[in-house]
């Protein structure tokens, strides 16, 4: 059986899987930054993408909340 991620202090990387554990903590805040830069911010409808993608990867999302971003 695979254990769930320790979102508040597991390191995240790129190839970090979301999984049922999934919190928007300030480590995943921090992995964002260091992905993005500081115009990242979470929004409801990201989290909401964060939350019905399990399965994806971390840069999944980076590539997801970038892409929101260039739609706006």
């Amino acid at each position: 059986m695979t254990r769930n991620h320790d979102w508040h202090g597991d390191q995240i990387t790129r190839d970090t899987v979301i999984d049922a554990a999934y919190r928007n903590t300030q480590n995943v805040r921090r992995f964002f930054l260091s992905e993005i830069g500081e115009r990242f911010k979470f929004d409801r409808p990201f989290m909401e993408w964060m939350r019905t993608h399990r399965g994806d990867r971390m840069s999944d999302a980076v590539a997801e909340w970038l892409r929101r971003e260039a739609a706006k």
